[in-house]
């Protein structure tokens, strides 16, 4: 299935979300996931990938730039971001820095 579209999805659990919960949200639909971590401020200037992106913000907060729709969007605890192959973005890590999940399609 090709993926076109930027897709958000805001956490709608009833408890706050855990790096266990995701995981099982991440499984169900087959992804293999890693888990990365950056500092407060820590910034990525402008780039994209080859790989559809799937991220899930565990800890912490992280505010992604989209060029190319004019917006930025902020993730965070258990928000999710889709961004299809060759999306560029940017991102600015929060005040208290940022632990993620991530796979690729």
């Amino acid at each position: 299935m090709k993926e076109s579209a930027i897709r958000i999805q805001p956490w709608s659990g009833s408890e706050p979300p855990t790096e266990a919960a995701i995981q099982r949200l991440l499984d169900a639909e087959g992804l293999r996931s890693y888990a990365w971590s950056n500092s407060p401020g820590d910034v990525y200037g402008a780039h994209d990938h080859v790989y559809h992106k799937v991220i899930y913000v565990v800890e912490g907060s992280i505010t992604f730039g989209l060029p190319a729709e004019g917006r930025r969007v902020t993730l965070n605890p258990g928000d999710r971001l889709e961004l299809p192959a060759r999306t560029v973005h940017d991102a600015v890590v929060g005040p208290r820095g940022a632990v993620c999940l991530e796979a690729h399609r």
